[in-house]
């Protein structure tokens, strides 16, 4: 008796939980759809959980693809939406397969059995019910491998509070400081104040980053910015706006990364690749500040070649 009562206790908490999709808030888009019976939301997905890739990833900052690699998982679908996107496949939801939560758990431990340092959640939040079951049904068969939450920093408080404590490092990006170009570019003119709230909301999780002896982090925040040609000043303002919040116990990555897209062949700066110039400018910026927390990209990263192919490898 005392056994039904715990099951059904927990299957009703499931169900509430999922009750959340049938006018949709997860994410600050808040488009109120009601993803359970099959409407796509703003990012383009229903209640399926459809992942597009799963596989062992090199080129995350060191202390995350390690040795071994990342094992990361590509959600398909996306709440941000950037013009300049170069994941277009996935964020658009053209790419991937629909699972359960149940193989989404079993995932998580073939890339552990595979040597992953970690699980790299990319592209998540439109996902955050669906993860918040798998990660607590992988931790009850043993996982103890760290949990990095990857996203585009467009997250709204109140779900970051239920991935309190499942969390172990939070990725994500700041990408505008600016309200303006948040609207040109990702449709989010709420882009810098949600970003804000949300960086400290998962810095209120972990606090200052943990790094173990070998160079892994174990736990902390390392928020991304992809410096934009022609916007060297708007990244000036977003590095000096994080430096002034939380200092060195972040971690700043500063990208160079940026591709441009067949969609952008028309833009006035977003047509071409970052310039070397341009991308100094903003890391002695950077280093004027005091900022010694950072990671750096060489010259050699904004190639297509490090865009993965979502083959639904892995799934």
């Amino acid at each position: 008796m005392y056994y039904y009562l715990i099951v059904h206790l927990s299957l009703k908490g499931v169900i509430n939980l999922f009750d959340k999709l049938k006018a949709c808030t997860i994410c600050p888009r808040k488009c109120g759809v009601n993803r359970i019976d099959g409407k796509l939301g703003y990012c383009r997905t229903n209640a399926d959980l459809i992942v597009s890739r799963a596989s062992l990833h090199q080129w995350e900052e060191p202390c995350i693809s390690g040795k071994n690699g990342s094992g990361t998982v590509f959600f398909s679908g996306c709440s941000l939406g950037c013009v300049y996107c170069q994941n277009h496949l996935i964020t658009k939801a053209e790419s991937g397969k629909k699972i359960s939560v149940e193989r989404l758990c079993e995932i998580f431990f073939e890339l552990k059995e595979k040597g992953a340092h970690n699980i790299n959640l990319v592209t998540p939040t439109h996902f955050a019910l669906h993860i918040i079951k798998a990660i607590k049904l992988a931790k009850t068969k043993g996982l103890n491998l760290p949990i990095v939450y990857n996203t585009s920093g467009y997250e709204s408080v109140s779900t970051l509070k239920m991935l309190d404590g499942l969390i172990d490092v939070y990725l994500p990006d700041f990408k505008y400081l600016s309200s303006d170009i948040a609207k040109e570019f990702s449709f989010a003119e709420d882009y810098p104040e949600i970003a804000k709230t949300a960086i400290a909301e998962m810095y209120r999780q972990t606090g200052k980053f943990e790094v173990s002896d070998d160079g892994m982090i174990k736990k902390g925040v390392i928020v991304r910015h992809l410096v934009l040609p022609g916007y060297v000043d708007e990244s000036k303002k977003v590095i000096k706006y994080l430096y002034d919040n939380f200092s060195d116990n972040i971690f700043i990555s500063i990208m160079n990364q940026y591709t441009p897209m067949p969609a952008m062949k028309n833009h006035p700066n977003l047509h071409r690749k970052l310039t070397t110039f341009e991308y100094e400018k903003v890391i002695d910026y950077a280093l004027s500040l005091g900022v010694e927390n950072a990671f750096i990209q060489d010259k050699n990263t904004a190639k297509e070649s490090f865009i993965p192919d979502f083959n639904c490898e892995g799934i």
